[in-house]
């Protein structure tokens, strides 16, 4: 999931900058294709059943989907504070992480967590709470 985040980061990363360095750049992986790889990744890894991962699959192809859309709506806003994509991002991956607790068994959702959600869920509250330690000061 740590290598997810990441490379999810790194796609948006580059669709926000809107420029391409390398001459022989490869197409960034699609809403779908991400979706299909991640679903596959915890398949092998909780052994979910076929319609644990068909609703894995579900879930990823409409929150990316959905999370893209939102990013790509900053971006034509022309929004350059970086605190705001991230809070998107993490917002969505909130949503991801409760609805996979919603049909994984305690086993899957204690493996689930082991695999780095956990780390994930942490920093991300991290961030919530210093977020809104700003708000407050103002």
């Amino acid at each position: 999931m740590k290598r997810f985040c990441i490379a999810m980061t790194a796609v948006f990363a580059l669709a926000v900058s809107g420029q391409c360095f390398a001459q022989e750049q490869q197409e960034p992986p699609t809403v779908t294709e991400m979706a299909a790889a991640e679903a596959e990744r915890l398949e092998r890894l909780l052994e979910l059943e076929y319609w644990q991962v068909f609703y894995v699959d579900s879930t990823l192809q409409h929150d990316f989907q959905a999370m893209k859309e939102e990013m790509e709506a900053l971006q034509k806003a022309k929004v350059s504070n970086s605190a705001m994509y991230i809070a998107v991002q993490d917002r969505w991956m909130e949503r991801i992480d409760s609805t996979y607790r919603k049909f994984f068994t305690d086993a899957q959702w204690k493996a689930y967590l082991k695999s780095g959600a956990a780390k994930q869920q942490k920093a991300r509250a991290k961030r919530k709470a210093q977020a809104e330690g700003g708000k407050k000061q103002f």
